[in-house]
């Protein structure tokens, strides 16, 4: 089937638009003006009525199956206290009866405008019910807060260790509900687990959310450690049976090294996939949390909190196993890395498996927060990719320098300087943490500012990115960390044709009004799988 798109402006890549395409058989066939394209004969001919075109965003680090189970739980992002949290709670409860488990997701502390201004407790989540087991993740999924019910359940004590991470007591020397970074699954343990067809479920949801969003294609952490096998068999048939048209790189997490030789030996050997809609993607690793929780692992102990440094998810050793294992098998590995302590142990495991200085697997860090100028020249030097997400700032811009000092806070974040350096640079949002619209992303990129319009100017305004640069990462640089640069994120004949339909045009209008940008169309592969 042949399509041809006319009376558009489409964004071919940087300085470059063309007004028309031919699609065949879903890939481009050939760019040109509206005179040319017409030439040819086509089954259909849509008028895109001088619309502003763009490749589909590729978002590089998410959650998909968490996005999906996110849109089914209780929503606390809006909270602004924590008699504001008991309250969202005791509603959610009332409206969904006979709830064995109630789960939440979203809150943060440091957004809270009346009370104390603190990480929950188990005594807080004791006034939503004590007859039922509780468990209320921050925003940032590293942290993660559990009522008595539930720590009961568990046979949790003070006695409790969790290796990579903490269960915080409470004066009374007892577990006071805040549990981190690898002790977050034992706290999540005891949300009872979801059939297969909720799984799917929650999953084709986030799919068909992030299709109406202009995303395209997703490179998605949801398969972990023992339970990988049952995910792995549900994405696999969701393809198998055609069910969504987003394309989805998989993410894989194992701490242990052990869990990971399983794959190798499972999954990794028997896995079909056609790396057109299912690709078999990245090790995903976390060698430290978050700087809101002020678990992101520091070379120095942070400003405000004298003493902490942070967690460290994995000892360097255990990440230079991890990392030595997957490039012998020719795999590559994606690191969450958010201080700067964490960031430099990544890039000396890296290191030890280039040759010659060289990233062939392209191994790359997913957050890459607190940087000194130093390790951005390095990164940039080892052609280590950076899995960016600007909308992070919306938070972080509120925190930085209070945490790591203005130092440290005026190179971080460092979007710009990176891709200057030439770095490979990539964007996402890693929902459910943040929602997966990418115009809000894109917004925080090119202004430097929260989604409020603070500060005036932009943080750290050098770093403020040109539009068409956040685009090219938010696509072809996405495709880059997939070994697809070649056929996907860019609206070039010989590439796919997998395309949006915006309602502004995001080149001219005012940077203000680029995060209330909607997409009209989204196309997959020359078919139009959303239309607003």
């Amino acid at each position: 089937m042949t399509t041809i798109l006319t009376n558009g402006k489409i964004y071919v890549e940087k300085g470059k638009f063309v007004e028309a395409l031919l699609i065949e058989d879903g890939v481009i066939k050939e760019i040109g003006s509206k005179e040319e394209i017409l030439k040819n004969k086509a089954d259909h001919v849509i008028d895109l009525e001088g619309k502003t075109v763009l490749p589909g965003f590729n978002d590089s680090h998410l959650h998909l199956i968490g996005l999906g189970a996110f849109m089914s739980s209780c929503n606390l992002t809006q909270a602004k206290s924590i008699d504001e949290i008991i309250e969202i709670g005791k509603k959610f409860l009332e409206e969904n009866k006979n709830m064995k488990v109630l789960s939440g997701r979203g809150w943060n502390q440091d957004y809270f405008t009346s009370g104390e201004k603190r990480l929950l407790n188990r005594h807080d989540l004791d006034k939503i019910s004590t007859e039922i087991p509780i468990v209320f993740d921050r925003v940032c999924g590293h942290v993660a807060v559990g009522n008595t019910k539930a720590i009961e359940l568990l046979g949790v004590d003070e006695n409790t260790v969790v290796d990579g991470g903490t269960i915080e007591l409470g004066e009374d020397g007892k577990p006071n509900g805040i549990f981190n970074e690898n002790a977050v699954a034992l706290i999540k343990s005891v949300i009872p687990e979801k059939s297969n067809e909720d799984i799917e479920s929650e999953f084709l949801k986030a799919a068909d959310y992030a299709l109406s969003l202009g995303i395209t294609s997703v490179q998605s952490c949801d398969a972990s450690d023992k339970d990988f096998k049952n995910i792995f068999n549900i994405i696999h048939n969701i393809y198998d049976s055609g069910k969504t048209k987003l394309r989805y790189g998989f993410q894989f997490n194992f701490q242990d090294i052990e869990d990971f030789k399983e794959y190798l030996e499972t999954e990794f050997k028997t896995g079909q996939y056609d790396e057109k809609f299912l690709s078999r993607g990245a090790l995903k690793l976390f060698k430290d949390g978050s700087l809101g929780a002020r678990t992101a692992y520091m070379l120095k102990d942070y400003e405000d909190a004298p003493g902490t440094r942070g967690v460290e998810a994995l000892s360097d050793e255990q990440l230079e196993d991890l990392c030595k294992l997957a490039t012998e098998h020719g795999i590559r590995v994606v690191t969450h890395a958010i201080g700067d302590g964490a960031v430099e142990s990544v890039i000396r495991a890296y290191e030890k498996t280039m040759i010659n200085g060289k990233n062939p697997l392209r191994h790359g860090i997913v957050h890459c927060q607190i940087t000194s100028k130093d390790q951005l020249e390095r990164i940039a030097r080892l052609n280590i990719p950076i899995m960016y997400q600007p909308i992070f700032l919306d938070y972080d811009i509120k925190i930085a320098e209070s945490r790591v000092g203005k130092e440290l806070a005026s190179s971080s974040y460092a979007f710009n300087t990176l891709y200057k350096l030439g770095a490979p640079i990539s964007l996402g949002t890693d929902a459910p943490v943040e929602d997966c619209n990418p115009f809000p992303n894109i917004y925080c990129a090119v202004t430097r500012k929260g989604l409020d319009g603070k500060p005036e100017g932009g943080f750290y305004p050098e770093e403020k990115m040109e539009v068409e640069d956040v685009i090219d990462a938010y696509t072809i640089g996405s495709a880059y960390n997939e070994f697809k640069e070649d056929f996907k994120g860019r609206l070039k004949v010989g590439y796919v044709a997998d395309l949006i339909v915006l309602d502004k045009d995001i080149f001219t209008i005012d940077e203000e009004e680029i995060k209330d940008i909607k997409v009209e169309k989204t196309m997959v592969d020359g078919e139009f799988v959303y239309v607003r």
